[in-house]
């Protein structure tokens, strides 16, 4: 339709136009305003990065530190690292993997008491470092459920179902064990060692004590996947399954023995 031009009428102003300018009353956000807003998107940025930190640290990773050499060269004192929760379930432990678990059967007795620090506290809880609190312990897992674990063979080897393993993690100058044991893990339970065998409380060492050295699968947290701190020692945490590859099923190695 053609546009009325007549005369003596007005032109009807355009509305909503994009390029439209801003007409001499239009009003600027005081500068308290532009401040209370700039403080309102500061606060839902932390509020979203602490939710996430919480949903992660509960759901899929968390951090520990590590406070002892005992799975040294492979993690040392006081490093970082981040444990994938999602192992075991839904996704499955390895031999090799390394592990942190939760001390239900003593091995770290009765813990230091810990001095309060509420802005720790804080972080602990959402996941930004690690729980203090807590007592856990990290070590590489040797033999699965149904494993028959055996050192040292004649040739001073770790076997395991009767194959003998190279354990290239081991600490400089380390043996496989000083101690000799032969072990079948029972059902829903593992077999760990540390890689530092001269400093290391492992299953070893407590086989007289409750559970006969063994871990129960429901008290493995998850599986270390990465060494964040100190930044110089960014990487991968050490799980080493190639180490076990030739190791057969404790099945196969019941039926090839008979």
């Amino acid at each position: 339709m053609a546009e009325d031009s007549s005369p003596g009428r007005p032109a009807q102003p355009q509305r909503g136009g994009a390029d439209r300018p801003a007409g001499p009353d239009a009003v600027e956000p005081s500068g308290g305003r532009r401040l209370w807003l700039a403080v309102r998107e500061i606060v839902l940025i932390v509020l979203i990065t602490i939710l996430a930190s919480f949903l992660v640290k509960t759901f899929l990773f968390r951090a520990y530190y590590i406070p002892s050499g005992s799975m040294e060269q492979t993690l040392q004192i006081n490093d970082r690292i981040f444990v994938n929760l999602l192992v075991p379930g839904p996704f499955e432990v390895a031999r090799g993997d390394v592990v942190v678990f939760e001390d239900t059967k003593g091995w770290l007795g009765e813990p230091a008491p810990v001095a309060s620090n509420p802005v720790r506290g804080a972080l602990e809880f959402i996941g930004l470092m690690p729980n203090s609190s807590e007592q856990h312990l990290v070590k590489r897992l040797i033999g699965l459920p149904g494993d028959r674990v055996e050192c040292c063979s004649a040739e001073g080897a770790l076997t395991v179902n009767g194959t003998p393993v190279e354990e290239p993690y081991l600490h400089p100058g380390s043996a496989p064990s000083d101690i000799p044991f032969d072990v079948t893990v029972p059902e829903g339970h593992i077999w760990v060692m540390g890689d530092h065998r001269d400093a290391s409380a492992d299953s070893r060492m407590h086989q007289d004590g409750p559970g006969g050295g063994f871990i129960s699968l429901d008290d493995v947290t998850g599986r270390a996947e990465v060494i964040a701190w100190p930044l110089s020692r960014w990487g991968d945490a050490g799980g080493d399954r190639d180490a076990f590859e030739q190791v057969p099923a404790p099945e196969a190695a019941r039926t090839g023995s008979g």
